[in-house]
């Protein structure tokens, strides 16, 4: 049995950075990683991915602002800024967690690798946890191979074929075209998604987010809080292009509504892309009108510009006959899940009940969630001060917040 002060569970940028504030403070710890450090960027992200956020947002707590702020760090930059940033830290790799239950005052942490004890446990284990197919996954017919995004990493690993991508986020939408520049004919399944310029008004739109405060709008100023996590994400492109629906289907992908499911050697599509298309385009004037009256109010430096014009598209298909379909890619998402946890902090749905990271259970805190404090709770250059928050909570051995423990 072995002991420390607190156990982080995950060697992300969230374990790392709360680990950086526990080294200044001198408090024992350990990082349990069951993989390497950073290892879903390095085993669940496809090979030209890159952050959807400019460089110059993306600094860890600690450490010198990246080179080329202006540019998106590519799946191999990530991987090395984590593990030079992990250098010095108390990390266990290929560690896996298997249970975490109370004993005493702490916990008691079960790996493959030993056993632990400690007052605290932070769950560090990321917003982007388990791979979420829908329920008409399970109807894909055995025929065509069915992938989730998660597990692509380039257009030649798939099989001979078509490919239907199902999902438009910013996952669904760069997969599309990825892959329609590969050469494949693309069908893109739309269900809820929102649109965004890469760039407005001469700056990117991340810049114009942090000067408006949106990326540091606290969790407590949302009227739906479960709703804004939920909220579709931006559909920018780490290439520094601008995405979009119209510019996917002029290079020939076709563009259908959501899938329904399937009807033998068919897929079945919803008759709604109008709806959605709308809705997206709503959910964009919403935010460049918030740009607009910064720069009105401020005098910021802006060039001219008018917002976008509203997507235009045929309805698309009904049905897509899957004989020439030889991949079913799915980029719907992810969730979370915590099967090793045996401490009762979970809802119905199995998710984290928890008030800015603290839970009802003393000692037991979260770190790197969607919108767990801010916007930019989830983002690399956003968990410094989400960390810093939950160091401060472990080193006073604060109370817990008073919170309603799950039925």
């Amino acid at each position: 049995m072995m002991r420390t002060d607190t156990v982080i569970i995950g060697a992300g940028q969230a374990g790392l950075a709360l680990s950086l504030e526990l080294r200044a403070a001198g408090h024992e710890h350990v990082v349990l990683e069951r993989g390497r450090v950073g290892e879903r960027w390095r085993s669940e992200r496809w090979d030209s991915l890159h952050l959807l956020t400019p460089n110059w947002l993306n600094q860890l707590p600690g450490t010198a602002p990246l080179p080329d702020p202006h540019g998106y760090l590519d799946r191999r930059g990530v991987v090395g800024y984590l593990e030079a940033y992990a250098a010095g830290a108390p990390v266990r790799e290929r560690t896996t967690v298997s249970r975490v239950r109370r004993a005493g005052r702490g916990f008691h942490i079960e790996t493959d690798r030993g056993h632990w004890q400690a007052a605290n446990v932070v769950i560090a284990t990321g917003d982007c946890d388990v791979p979420r197919l829908p329920t008409a996954a399970a109807g894909a017919p055995a025929s065509v191979h069915s992938l989730h995004a998660a597990h692509y990493r380039r257009p030649d690993q798939l099989p001979p074929g078509a490919v239907l991508v199902v999902g438009a986020g910013p996952s669904g939408q760069q997969l599309a075209g990825e892959l329609r520049a590969a050469g494949r004919a693309v069908t893109l399944a739309v269900g809820r998604h929102t649109r965004m310029p890469r760039r407005y008004r001469g700056r990117d739109v991340f810049d114009w987010l942090h000067a408006t405060g949106r990326l540091t709008t606290p969790a407590g100023a949302v009227p739906d809080l479960e709703a804004a996590r939920r909220a579709p994400g931006f559909p920018v492109s780490g290439s520094g292009e601008t995405l979009g629906l119209d510019r996917l289907a002029a290079q020939g992908v076709v563009v259908t509504g959501r899938l329904e499911g399937f009807a033998g050697r068919y897929a079945l599509f919803g008759s709604h892309l109008q709806h959605e298309l709308r809705e997206a385009d709503r959910r964009q004037r919403r935010v460049l009108a918030d740009i607009d009256a910064h720069i009105a109010q401020t005098g910021a430096a802006a060039e001219p510009e008018p917002w976008p014009a509203p997507v235009m598209l045929a309805r698309g298909p009904e049905r897509l006959d899957l004989g020439a379909v030889g991949t079913v890619l799915w980029a719907t998402g992810y969730t979370r899940a915590y099967p090793w946890l045996e401490v009762p902090v979970l809802d119905h749905c199995g998710q984290l009940v928890h008030r800015e990271g603290v839970t009802a259970a003393p000692g037991l805190y979260a770190l790197g969630l969607r919108f767990q404090r801010t916007r930019r709770s989830h983002l690399l250059g956003g968990v410094g001060e989400d960390a810093e928050f939950i160091a401060g909570r472990i080193l006073a051995g604060a109370p817990t917040e008073r919170l309603a423990r799950p039925a």
